[in-house]
Formats: C-alpha cells, sequence, structure tokens
C-alpha cells in the first residue's frame, strides 16, 4: 500500500508469498559520496580478438672445446617452446576490458651451448567473466566458459626448435644442423558474455533508465534531455546486506521495428538476450503508457520467443510529475504484470523496487541450482 498525498495505490507483487516465508535481504547504503562527473567507462560485453601464440626458441649449433679435448662434440642446446593464449573464467572480472584486441604471448628462449636449453615463455592468461563464449571468425561457438576455473586455449605456442646436439648418431657424430623454433597460432575469435547482468533496464529512449540506474547503484551514465545518451550499456552493482551483489545494466533505448534493425536494433537485443530478469521502465507521465510496454515485449518477441521465459518487472517511472499517479493502476490493469511506482529523481520507492529485484533474483537461482541438481 502506497500513500501519495490524497490518492492511494494499491500495489500486488505476485512473489509476496516468497517475501513472506524468508527474509528479504535489504540493500545497503552507499557509504561514500560519488565522484563528480559523468564516467566514461561503458560495459563492453562483445570484442573481436586475434589470439597470437608465442614462437618457439631457435636451436642452436655449437660444439664444446675442452683443455683435454679440442673436439669434444656437439653441444647445442634447444629452444624453449612459445608460451599460450589462454581465457580464464573467474567471477573477479566483470566484463572484457581486460580483453585486448591482440593478445600476443612471449616468445621461447634461443638454445645455448653447453646443453644449455632456452627459457619456456610463460602463458598469457587473461581473466574473463563467467559465462564467456568464444565463438570462430564465421559466428560458430566453440568455446563456452559456463562455470569458475574454466579455460580455453586461443592460441598454443610454438614447438622450440632442436639443437644440434639433438641429431647426433653413430654414422653423424658432429652435426652441422639445428632447427628453427615453431610459429604460434594465430586466429581471430569473437567473444561475447552471455550472462552481460542479472537485470536490464528496458525502455524507450527518455523513459528514465541512465537516472534509475544512477539512484540505485554509484554508476554514472550519461543523463541528458535528448533521446539515445545511452549508446552502450553501463553497469551498475547493488549490494545487499546478505553480501549478495545484482548487476543491473542500463541497456540503449529501443524503438518500434528494432527487431528489424532500426535504431541501434539488433545490437541492442543482444545486450537484452543475456539478461536474466527485464526490468521495463517506463515513463509514467505519458498518454496510455501502457502501450509502451506492449511494444517492449513485441520487440523482444519478434526477435527471440525465449523473452517470454524470463522473468519481467514494470518500473512506473518519473511519478513525481502531474498526471502519472493516476497511470499506475491502469498501468498494472493492462499489462498483468507487476507495477512499481518510482521516482528516480527524488529516490521515492527505490528501496521497494531494490527488494522486488533481491527476490525475483533468488527465485531465479534457486531454480538454475534446481535444474543443475536434476541434470547432474
Amino acid at each position: 500500500m502506497f500513500n501519495f498525498g490524497k490518492q492511494t495505490i494499491k500495489f500486488v507483487i505476485g512473489y509476496a508469498k516468497y517475501s513472506q516465508s524468508s527474509r528479504v535481504a535489504k540493500p545497503l547504503p552507499f557509504k561514500k559520496p560519488k565522484a563528480a562527473g559523468n564516467s566514461i567507462q561503458h560495459f563492453i560485453d562483445t570484442k573481436q580478438v586475434r589470439a597470437v601464440g608465442g614462437n618457439g626458441g631457435d636451436g642452436c649449433i655449437s660444439f664444446l672445446s675442452l683443455w683435454s679435448n679440442e673436439f669434444a662434440g656437439p653441444d647445442g642446446g634447444d629452444g624453449g617452446h612459445g608460451g599460450h593464449v589462454i581465457l580464464h573464467a573467474t567471477t573477479d572480472a566483470k566484463d572484457l576490458c581486460q580483453l585486448p584486441t591482440v593478445a600476443r604471448a612471449a616468445e621461447g628462449g634461443k638454445g645455448e651451448n653447453k646443453n644449455c636449453h632456452g627459457k619456456n615463455a610463460d602463458h598469457l592468461v587473461i581473466e574473463v567473466p563467467v559465462g564467456t563464449v568464444i565463438k570462430n571468425i564465421n559466428g560458430k561457438v566453440i568455446g563456452d566458459l559456463s562455470k569458475e576455473g574454466l579455460m580455453f586455449i586461443a592460441a598454443r605456442g610454438g614447438a622450440g626448435g632442436k639443437g644440434n646436439q639433438f641429431f647426433t648418431t653413430d654414422t653423424e657424430q658432429s652435426p652441422v644442423i639445428c632447427e628453427f623454433g615453431a610459429m604460434g597460432e594465430e586466429i581471430e575469435y569473437l567473444v561475447e558474455i552471455r550472462s552481460m547482468a542479472h537485470v536490464g533496464l528496458i525502455g524507450f529512449p527518455n523513459a528514465g533508465k541512465s537516472s534509475l540506474l544512477r539512484a540505485m547503484s554509484r554508476a554514472r551514465p550519461k543523463v541528458a534531455s535528448y533521446p539515445f545518451t545511452t549508446l552502450k550499456p553501463y553497469l551498475g552493482i547493488v549490494e545487499y546486506d546478505d553480501y549478495e551483489q545484482i548487476a543491473i545494466a542500463d541497456l540503449p533505448g529501443l524503438i518500434p521495428d528494432s527487431h528489424k534493425n532500426k535504431g541501434l536494433g539488433i545490437q541492442f537485443l543482444k545486450h537484452t538476450e543475456r539478461c536474466m530478469v527485464l526490468l521495463y521502465v517506463v515513463d509514467a507521465s505519458l498518454d496510455e503508457p501502457w502501450t509502451y510496454v506492449e511494444t517492449l515485449k513485441h520487440e523482444l518477441l519478434q526477435f527471440s520467443e525465449s523473452f517470454s521465459d524470463r522473468p519481467h518487472i514494470i518500473a512506473a517511472n518519473k511519478i513525481d510529475l502531474p498526471g502519472a499517479i493516476e497511470n499506475v493502476e491502469l498501468i498494472k490493469s493492462n499489462t498483468g504484470l507487476p507495477v512499481i511506482p518510482v521516482s528516480a529523481k527524488t529516490g521515492e520507492n527505490l528501496e521497494t523496487l531494490m527488494r522486488e529485484i533481491k527476490i525475483i533474483y533468488d527465485r531465479s537461482k534457486e531454480q538454475q541450482q534446481e535444474l543443475q541438481e536434476t541434470d547432474n
């Protein structure tokens, strides 16, 4: 039950039974003020990478000469192996900002005389988020780092070349031959993050998605009065008192016929496909705001029918504007989805919204665990 001046709006959430049967964690307040100015950082969830393995070291041609034996035989050592390029899935990484466009591993050391082998190069291990999918240049999935600790060898290093000591035989006691180090692999990949964020903010341009993310987290996306201020996704983290952290993504605005690649089109819908929960942000002060929700749902279903299985919730934003409160009940009756009236500007009901997000997140997490147990 929410009281807005003289008017009273009844608010019912479909997960009320869950919230009554168990304690719901509360969001933690910010411990320090945000930095001034807009953040230029954004969330990188897809990148084309060229992985280059290290070359192997060359073998050595050398002959040993001692004070007591001028012709002691060949003693050229082998070259060291080149390093691999390895992608390592870890929860410490949040996006692909640490993944360079060209990942080049170190080369192996050259062989030396006195049977001294060259040093094997260290592998180049790059940390990527859990849920990273690796595709070849044709778009075929060849690697899925779905669990923490999994590794994918993107490019193998070349083997070290053999020195002349390796080629010594009964008939050839002084070979004047060695091997060059093998070249490392060079392969291009398309790397994407499957689970970009737990919650994705979906809405039309100027619906207040960036302002809502600023109010709920320490993220600082650009906010302006003109449409399409958000061209790339921004990520914010909401912390709760049970030490759980939920990632919320501010996604670019959606317009009609986006599934036909209008506006940001397919690029936007790919971002949405990797979110666990869909949070529709609607400007409640507009005329017939429930029609915008229907348009959003239509565009998502035209792109992929899997969106119908995702948890949905509506945030009726800008209730501080005239006429917005009257539209909240109309949005709920016309859409049949849970509706939470909020104001990103004044901070009204933001704690309630974050509480419901936690409830849906816990439910989704439990269902995933049950599916994993069933599969095992």
